[in-house]
């Protein structure tokens, strides 16, 4: 092949070459390498231990009953905030009722025994609830796990945990109920019964960078 054909032949070979740069056909290095990701939802997991906190018979006007429950948090998420919502039924045994049997229930507190911490040393405790009746808790939704104690126990550093309930752990509550006796006739709830729901909502933590 002569000189000039060789020539000639480079130089379609180097236009070749060019086109198919231009038409984005081009050799090149490169490496892969592929990831493997995961996105796992928490739990939400709260427990009533033991879930009836009170069943009590032949109660008359003047009983105090207190009992104590745990609020536990088994899931693998923090709450921030256990809303309380208050339900009661009334079975009227005789059909004479004039009042609410649930207007005669006080709940003389409610207390987050964690919460307190020390503070019952200077009497300054964490009620959740503090001194309403039944019926008028109905129309209240406190929050079971707010530190919501006073000046005091804040002052000199005895308020015990902070609001909300961490993964794993439970916090100890303590209410006290009274049948109040009003010095008046309370003959009407004579072998009536008050079925008592309480239900406890909780809430998770704001979501935050992860």
């Amino acid at each position: 092949m002569s000189l000039k054909k060789k020539l000639g032949a480079g130089v379609a070979t180097a236009v070749l070459g060019l086109g198919l740069i231009g038409g984005g056909v081009f050799a090149y290095f490169s490496d892969t390498e592929t990831t493997n990701n995961t996105f796992a939802a928490g739990t939400l997991d709260l427990a009533a231990n033991p879930t009836t906190i009170i069943d009590v018979e032949n109660i008359k006007p003047g009983d105090i009953m207190v009992r104590e429950f745990l609020l536990e948090n088994n899931g693998s998420l923090d709450i921030s905030s256990v809303d309380l919502s208050t339900v009661t039924n009334v079975i009227d045994a005789k059909g004479d009722n004039t009042d609410e049997f649930a207007k005669h229930i006080k709940v003389l507190f409610l207390e987050n025994a964690d919460k307190t911490g020390d503070g019952w040393v200077i009497g300054d405790y964490n009620d959740v609830v503090y001194e309403t009746t039944l019926f008028d808790l109905q129309s209240q939704n406190p929050d079971a796990v707010e530190n919501v104690q006073g000046f005091f126990t804040h002052l000199f550093g005895l308020n015990g945990e902070g609001d909300g309930l961490e993964a794993g752990t439970s916090d100890q509550m303590y209410v006290a109920f009274e049948f109040v006796d009003n010095d008046a006739d309370q003959n009407e709830f004579q072998g009536d019964a008050l079925k008592l729901e309480w239900t406890f909502t909780a809430h998770q933590t704001e979501g935050e960078l992860r």
